[in-house]
């Protein structure tokens, strides 16, 4: 007896018939749908998933991270809109009508630009202490901290949650010399911090640099990495011979930024128009860089947009 050829090689269409949906229109959003908070509630399994209003979610205070990329949110966001929360935040009840992020303010942030109205949620017991130590363990295991914001993630697991290395190391599943180390990094001067913190300077750079103690030369060591774009064996070699005796010669200074092209001055002269605070252009020599805009109010933002779909009109 032969066999109908089912044709499982010609796609989805062929297995499920010429009516069959996109893979778009197959694809649901993710619902959570066991309880909602409302009021005063008992205590329920931690496993329980919440979905919570909201306007009852309040930011965590004790958030390591200090910014949040704002094109990745907008990913996010675009995401949760099209296949729900794929991963709940958790929360801690403070009162009967709020809550407060314990991890996922991301995916919180990003909700919120999404349009949700309920949030789902784990809903964990903590006090303030156990709220931080979860916190920072779940952002440096999870998120890309830069190295100095996860430095500062490991200080204050060690000065407010009275830990020390070797109980850090192991809540992280680190070694205890790569949390020293992380730790050693707060030591360099600020202007170095900066330069590893923007990404100009790599953690492999800044640790050759702590293998000098004079903070000036730490200092000269990193504006010479800058200027003349030594790798980290380049950069070694100079310490060992600053440890044999030698001096760095003229502590040299780094490039001075090219000129920016008169087309920079009309662009900032236009945004200008629209919005009161600074507005900032960086740009490499090769032509790569950053435009910073600081806006003052929703109004601002508006009447930019404005202006641009009148000119797309």
């Amino acid at each position: 007896m032969s066999r109908e050829n089912r044709g499982l090689g010609k796609g989805l269409s062929a297995v499920l018939g010429e009516s069959a949906p996109a893979v778009d229109q197959l694809r649901k959003p993710v619902g959570y749908l066991n309880k909602e908070i409302v009021g005063t509630r008992p205590r329920q399994d931690s496993s329980d998933i919440f979905r919570i209003p909201m306007e009852m979610i309040e930011a965590n205070p004790f958030q390591p991270r200090m910014s949040f990329d704002q094109e990745s949110l907008d990913e996010l966001a675009a995401s949760i809109r099209s296949l729900g929360l794929i991963q709940p935040i958790t929360v801690r009840k403070i009162s009967n009508a709020k809550y407060q992020i314990i991890s996922g303010e991301r995916r919180f942030k990003a909700c919120r630009m999404a349009g949700m109205a309920m949030i789902p949620a784990y809903v964990r017991d903590t006090n303030d202490q156990g709220m931080l130590e979860m916190a920072i363990v779940e952002n440096v295991q999870r998120e890309n901290l830069d190295p100095i914001e996860t430095a500062v993630s490991y200080r204050r697991l060690i000065e407010e949650c009275n830990l020390t290395q070797d109980q850090m190391a192991d809540r992280l599943g680190k070694k205890r010399a790569t949390v020293a180390n992380m730790l050693r990094l707060l030591k360099l001067p600020v202007k170095v911090q900066h330069d590893l913190k923007v990404g100009e300077l790599s953690v492999g750079h800044a640790k050759v640099i702590l293998g000098v103690d004079d903070s000036t030369v730490q200092e000269q060591l990193c504006d010479l990495v800058l200027a003349e774009g030594l790798n980290v064996r380049q950069l070694e070699a100079v310490v060992r011979k600053i440890q044999l005796g030698h001096k760095l010669t003229g502590g040299r200074k780094r490039k001075e930024a090219a000129p920016l092209p008169d087309s920079y001055g009309r662009l900032a002269g236009c945004m200008g128009k629209f919005f009161a605070k600074d507005i900032s252009v960086r740009r490499s020599s090769t032509g790569k860089g950053t435009l910073t805009i600081n806006f003052s109010s929703d109004g601002e933002i508006d009447r930019f947009l404005e202006a641009l779909e009148n000119v797309q009109a």
